[in-house]
């Protein structure tokens, strides 16, 4: 069934609007809610593609049929099993690849460039981002903070760090400019269309 001109006009300005070369990895998650909840604001700034990556000790966690049904019917999920291959297609993508992480080397999140092509890895709530993530990375970043607690949830790092980069790319007027070649747009819409 063809969308009405109403629904057709919002499915086109949302995907004009999308950002194909901001991305997020969610390392080792353990929480489906915070899965969710990250997934939700992707779509809210137009991220098109999210990497969900379990390695190691971490129990995969699939997401519940209504925890974030509404996100990941406008989103690409790619899962992955090696950060070196997770790592390496996102680059072949030409995005670097931040991860975040307290420590000397790490830099403030409003230092980042975010109008280039970047990929936020966020890991698992109570060990953080794997060493062989920050090893393989392009840097590390770090969300200012003046508290005693130095550190936030995943979901609302996620959701700064994204915000951030809304912000930036609103400014170099991203937004106003289809980002996808016309032909890989048209495939888009064709298909989500149909949702």
């Amino acid at each position: 069934m063809e969308p009405t001109p109403k629904r057709l006009e919002k499915l086109t300005k949302v995907l004009e609007q999308r950002q194909p070369n901001l991305t997020i990895i969610l390392e080792n998650i353990n929480d489906k809610h915070n899965l969710a909840a990250c997934l939700r604001s992707c779509d809210a700034v137009g991220v098109s593609d999210v990497y969900i990556l379990y390695h190691g000790e971490q129990p995969e966690r699939k997401l519940g049929r209504n925890a974030a049904a509404s996100a990941t019917k406008w989103l690409n999920i790619h899962r992955y099993y090696n950060v070196k291959k997770c790592f390496d297609d996102i680059r072949n993508k030409g995005m670097k690849i931040y991860t975040t992480a307290l420590g000397e080397k790490s830099i403030s999140l409003y230092d980042l460039d975010l109008t280039q092509g970047v990929a936020l890895c966020f890991g698992n709530e109570h060990a953080g981002v794997s060493n062989k993530a920050l090893e393989l990375a392009d840097g590390n970043f770090n969300i200012p903070q003046a508290g005693m607690i130095q550190s936030l949830n995943i979901s609302v790092a996620c959701a700064v760090s994204l915000y951030e980069a809304y912000r930036q790319r609103n400014e170099a007027k991203l937004y106003d400019s289809l980002q996808y070649p016309e032909s890989e747009f048209n495939e888009k819409l064709k298909n989500w269309k149909k949702k």
